[in-house]
C-alpha cells in the first residue's frame, strides 16, 4: 500500500523558517513534489524534484526562498522554507509520481501558518 505522509508544519512568525518532510512508502517514485492550498484558493504548485535531484522546479514566487531536496535512501523529500511571509500560509501537500509534471499519490497535508 502506497502512503505519502507530510510532517513539519506549524506556526511561525514572518521572516522565519520551517522545514517540511514527506515520507513515501510502498514503492519508490521518480518524482516528488510539494503543492499548497490557501483558504479560498485553488491548490498551487510549489516545487518538485526528480529521483536524482535534478532537475528541480519551483513556482517563480518561491524561487530563492524555498529549497527542495530528497533522500532516496529514506524515500523522503524535504522543503526548506525561509523568509516566510503571511501569504505563505496554507496547507502544504506532498505528492509523488512518475515525473515532476505528473503526480499520482498525495498526502493528507500539513498546515503552515505564518503570522505577521
Amino acid at each position: 500500500q502506497v502512503q505519502v505522509v507530510e510532517s513539519g508544519g506549524g506556526l511561525v512568525q514572518a521572516g522565519g523558517s520551517l522545514r517540511l518532510s514527506c515520507a513515501a512508502s510502498g514503492r519508490t517514485f521518480s518524482a516528488m513534489g510539494w503543492f499548497r492550498q490557501a483558504p479560498g484558493k485553488e491548490r498551487e504548485f510549489v516545487s518538485a524534484i526528480s529521483w536524482n535531484g535534478a532537475p528541480t522546479r519551483y513556482k517563480d514566487s518561491m524561487q530563492g526562498r524555498f529549497t527542495i531536496s530528497r533522500d532516496n535512501a529514506k524515500n523522503t523529500v524535504y522543503l526548506q522554507m525561509n523568509s516566510l511571509k503571511p501569504e505563505d500560509t496554507a496547507v502544504y501537500y506532498c505528492a509523488a509520481g512518475p515525473t515532476t509534471y505528473n503526480f499520482i499519490y498525495w498526502g493528507q497535508g500539513t498546515q503552515v501558518t505564518v503570522s505577521s
